[in-house]
């Protein structure tokens, strides 16, 4: 479907309806996305590959292949790859909007 370039890595929209999104996402070496909320969907994360710090809600986990986390609407979270390979994570969006206005960010590298 549709690929997206990012500072950070980049991402693949692999479905989507109005009640759910699933993207395939790549995190360079030593890159991270911005410590986040959203208000209106809940996440799922499933790590393909690679090794990742997950931020949640100020905790830190360590997570790799096969490893999954569920992220509630409104917490905070963030993936960083700590590893020298990709990290590649499938993402389930749930909610009722996927918009990328919907991106609360409270830190970010890039500064957006």
């Amino acid at each position: 479907m549709s690929d997206s370039m990012r500072p950070w890595g980049h991402f693949e929209i692999l479905q989507e309806s109005h009640v759910h999104k699933v993207k395939c996402i790549w995190v360079l070496p030593g890159k991270r996305l911005s410590y986040q909320r959203h208000h209106k969907r809940s996440e799922h994360w499933f790590i393909v590959s690679g090794i990742a710090l997950v931020t949640h809600n100020g905790l830190e986990r360590r997570m790799k292949s096969g490893e999954t986390i569920d992220i509630a609407v409104g917490d905070l979270h963030r993936i960083e790859n700590i590893g020298t390979d990709e990290v590649i994570f499938i993402e389930v969006q749930t909610g009722n909007y996927f918009g990328e206005d919907d991106i609360e960010r409270i830190e970010d590298d890039f500064g957006r």
